[in-house]
């Protein structure tokens, strides 16, 4: 259909105030009927304010939002679906303990002329719009059985399913394999050739030069730069979003976080698996990480790296195989044993299993460091000031205060938090799986450039991350892992993506009797 003159949706000079923030200062963004707008920005630069103000969960202190053509305020977030705008979130916000079928047509199930939901159409509604996404499941199955991606996919296909004229995805590809993922970007070309105008939230570039057609850079709350996305060189938007000289960027992003791969850290292994088995999960899993050291986990989703840090964590029930810190084994599946001995882990799922989102910054930092904190059983609010301070300016911590509740941070500084809160610790080895998921441009560079420094402390390191170049680049050896068992190990100057790709491409797979924690994503490292 293309696009027309007239915005579908608009927000004119919207301001938007917090106690000591100003999150919005007088930004405007538009999106055309069959556009595909990118909304991009550092986070904490609004654009989860921004899409908040579109959906109806805050109302604005200044400007205007129109909708198609006239001037809208919606109460609530219901009363912006029901005119129109569907958003889908990167955490998926469907019940998991319903059926599929019902989370897809929640509110909107075929009822009998008695009223009474017809069950028989509602799974046949069902897998017709799933099969459309590419979803092929029992739509009776309770939802939470679903792997992360195909639940992604039910929310998409929900959102969509209505009578939408303005779709907003904030990073809905977090959770998809690569095949998912061209389902979506199809789903996409579809919307814009039907008139429907999508704004996409995302930090991988990748995805917006292929779907996008202009983009909208925030930058401390306000509107950097608007225009076509074509013909916009990456480094270009990249020192847009981080409000630096080109120059700068280019000068600077080739080589800050490259580490010298052929430098060798010496020494015994601050931390060491050895033989780490669980049935169907992890075989004979073995890797050491010397101080100073960081050693990188490679390997497609589902090949055991998380179960792999959470087994040396002792999170994890094991069959066999034992964990060394400096040389002393560990009891197996304690967890308060490993951070005793040094040892702290960053999860993966930093909402579910790292941050308390109703306390403050000040108390998810010092939590887990109370203990040492105290003289004669009593803890100084003064040393916790100092501590929370001295960690806050080390990382960067953006909040109005010390005391503002860390579920109103962004992504990126609530990852930041829980480094401090196990820096706090001062261990000997950190584990860090995906710390730099779901977090922008600038606050992936200042997490990456933290390691290294971290690093250069003599802190041993293992680094979990999905991204190949910043797995390549980041660690001095990699440890690869395909359906759980160990099958290469990268040093020196075999510490290159295509390295990584080749050990993944050049092992069979295991038999049917080794683990298979999760179905093979093929050789993609999303």
């Amino acid at each position: 259909m293309g696009t027309s003159d007239e915005p579908v949706l608009e927000a004119r000079q919207i301001t938007k105030r917090f106690p000591g923030v100003v999150a919005l200062d007088r930004v405007s963004f538009a999106v055309l009927p069959g556009e595909v707008h990118a909304l991009v920005g550092e986070n904490g630069a609004g654009k989860s304010t921004l899409i908040k103000i579109f959906t109806g969960v805050y109302r604005p202190d200044g400007g205007e939002l129109r909708y198609q053509g006239a001037p809208a305020a919606f109460a609530t977030p219901l009363d912006a679906r029901r005119s129109g705008i569907s958003t889908i979130y990167q955490e998926i916000n469907l019940v998991p303990m319903m059926s599929v079928a019902r989370n897809l047509l929640l509110g909107r199930e075929p009822r009998n002329r008695l009223g009474v939901i017809d069950a028989t159409r509602m799974y046949a509604e069902a897998e017709r719009v799933l099969s459309g996404y590419g979803v092929r499941t029992d739509v009776r199955r309770p939802l939470r059985t679903l792997g992360m991606g195909a639940q992604q996919m039910v929310a998409l296909a929900r959102a969509i399913s209505v009578d939408a004229r303005v779709v907003i995805m904030d990073e809905p590809t977090s959770s998809l394999e690569p095949r998912e993922v061209e389902t979506l970007f199809g789903v996409i070309r579809r919307l814009r050739d039907d008139g429907i105008g999508v704004v996409y939230v995302s930090h991988r570039l990748d995805e917006l030069y292929q779907v996008c057609d202009r983009v909208t850079v925030l930058r401390d709350g306000r509107t950097a730069h608007t225009g076509p996305l074509a013909g916009l060189e990456r480094l270009q938007l990249i020192s847009l979003m981080l409000g630096r000289d080109l120059d700068e960027v280019r000068t600077g992003g080739a080589t800050r976080f490259s580490r010298d791969h052929e430098a060798v850290a010496t020494g015994e292994p601050v931390v060491e698996a050895r033989g780490l088995t669980r049935r169907h999960v992890l075989s004979e899993v073995s890797v050491s990480v010397r101080p100073g050291e960081v050693v990188g986990l490679g390997g497609l989703l589902g090949a055991g790296r998380s179960e792999t840090a959470k087994a040396i964590m002792g999170a994890m029930p094991l069959d066999s195989g034992e964990v060394l810190v400096a040389g002393f084994p560990l009891r197996r599946g304690s967890t308060s044993t490993a951070i005793r001995a040094g040892v702290s882990l960053l999860p993966e799922d930093r909402k579910a299993e790292g941050i308390i989102p109703n306390l403050s910054v000040r108390e998810n930092i010092v939590l887990a460091s109370l203990p040492s904190l105290a003289r004669g059983g009593v803890v100084s609010d003064a040393r916790i000031d100092e501590v929370v301070a001295a960690f806050m300016r080390k990382l960067r911590i953006k909040a109005s205060s010390p005391h503002q509740k860390v579920s109103e941070l962004s992504g990126g500084n609530q990852q930041k938090v829980l480094l401090a809160r196990w820096l706090a610790m001062r261990p000997r080895a950190l584990l860090l799986d995906e710390p730099t998921r779901g977090i922008d441009v600038g606050a992936k560079a200042e997490v990456q450039a933290l390691i290294e420094e971290l690093a250069g402390e003599g802190l041993g390191v293992l680094l979990i991350s999905s991204d190949l170049e910043e797995l390549a680049e980041g660690s001095d050896r990699i440890v690869v892992l395909r359906e759980g068992a160990v099958v290469g190990e990268l040093s020196g100057a075999e510490v290159t993506e295509e390295g990584i790709m080749a050990s993944i491409a050049d092992h069979a797979p295991a038999a049917s009797t080794t683990p298979a924690a999760h179905s093979t994503r093929g050789e993609s490292h999303d």
